[in-house]
Parts: structure tokens; C-alpha cells; sequence
């Protein structure tokens, strides 16, 4: 498998996996993160699914060169032992109270309550990345089972510390905001508080385990 490597602005550079949602891709994307951060002359680095924005000083660091120096780091990846990953509890309210969408994912999937519950806690998740909103965790895989779409119509507030599902992944809902994912739950633990530091409780790269209270 290969990469590529794009600019990205005279500052930063765009690393691309084959483009597609995968619990291994991504875990390579987290271990190149954690091995560029750490290179003289980079500033910061972004992972997602399955890109790596790598933002670097230009003083200090060519693109050519880096872009180099970034392919061997890739080839040599794997005699690179990866740091263990933190691995997070979140406890979360599956009654049908704090689950506004639980008859609907019942419906669609076929499954008792206590079946959805079960198979959502079961799973230890990756933390793909965050985003859409402060300390969002795109996490995954899902079983199968649980596969569902997002709702044909967002909800224009959706709870804060929602928990919801949609397609293959999973998620918490940090503030209140808009949103089509389907709610089974809610958090019991804030995953974002913006007078702590740091101020998200999840990083890309942990992982977590969801437990039924």
C-alpha cells in the first residue's frame, strides 16, 4: 500500500491513504502522527480517516525534503512498535428516556432494546478523529447489526452528550447542536469542557468502551 503526498499551502503538507474508512488505515495514519510530531521543524500534524495534515516550518523543513523523509518513515512503519492506546469508559443512559431514536433503530435493525444495548457495548471503539464539533468522536467500527442511516430529517438541536449512531460509526454529541444521526443514549461523562486543559476528553487514536448505567 502506498501513500501520496500533496502541498498543502506553503506551510503544510496532506498525507492520503486509499480513501476509505478503516480501522487499520487509520491506525497507521495515528502512528505516523505521533512519529512526525515529534521531527524538528513540524509544528503539528491532524489526522483524520485517512489523511495526515502535516503543517511544518519552512525555515526549518523543505517540502521536498520532508516529503522524503515521510515516505521512508512510511516504509519503515512497520518494524515501528506503536505507543499501547488510552482506552476510555464512558457510561451512558440507554433507557428509551434519553434515547429519542431507540424505537427507530429497533425498527429498522430488528432487535429487542436490550439487544441494541448489548451489541453497542460490546464493542471497543477506535477514535477515528474529531471533528464537526468541538471534541465530536467519530468512532468505530460498529457491528453490523447496528448498521442504520442518519434520519431523512436532522433534528435542529440535537441533546448535548447525545450518543447516536449512523452508517458504520458512532458518536458523542458534545454541545447541543444540528444533527441526523440516530440517538440510543446519553453520556454520563462530558467529553468536552472548554474551561479544562485539555479541554476534550477523547484524542484521535484512543479507544473507547461504552457501559450501560
Amino acid at each position: 500500500m502506498a501513500i501520496e503526498i500533496t502541498p498543502y499551502g506553503q506551510r503544510a503538507l496532506l498525507i492520503n491513504w486509499p480513501q476509505r474508512i478503516s480501522a487499520a488505515l487509520n491506525g497507521e495514519v495515528h502512528q505516523m502522527a505521533e512519529l512526525i510530531c515529534r521531527w524538528a521543524g513540524v509544528e503539528g500534524c491532524t489526522p483524520a480517516y485517512c489523511t495526515l495534515l502535516v503543517r511544518f516550518h519552512p525555515r526549518q523543513r523543505q517540502l521536498h525534503e520532508l516529503s522524503a523523509a515521510i515516505h521512508q518513515a512510511y516504509r519503515e512503519l512497520g518494524s515501528t512498535v506503536p505507543r499501547p492506546s488510552r482506552e476510555v469508559a464512558i457510561p451512558v443512559d440507554y433507557s428509551m428516556a434519553a434515547a429519542p431514536d431507540m424505537a427507530e433503530v429497533m425498527r429498522l435493525t430488528g432487535l429487542a432494546h436490550r439487544e441494541v444495548v448489548a451489541l453497542h457495548t460490546e464493542q471497543t471503539y477506535q477514535v477515528f478523529m474529531l471533528g464537526f464539533l468541538p471534541g465530536f468522536p467519530y468512532l468505530g467500527p460498529l457491528p453490523s447489526a447496528l448498521h442504520c442511516p442518519r434520519k431523512a430529517i436532522p433534528r435542529q438541536s440535537v441533546p448535548p452528550l447525545s450518543v447516536a449512531i449512523a452508517g458504520g460509526q458512532t458518536g458523542i454529541y458534545p454541545v447541543s447542536a444540528p444533527g441526523g444521526w440516530q440517538l440510543i443514549g446519553k453520556a454520563q461523562l462530558p467529553v468536552f469542557d472548554p474551561a479544562a486543559d485539555p479541554p476534550f476528553l477523547l484524542k484521535p487514536g484512543d479507544r473507547v468502551k461504552f457501559k450501560a448505567v
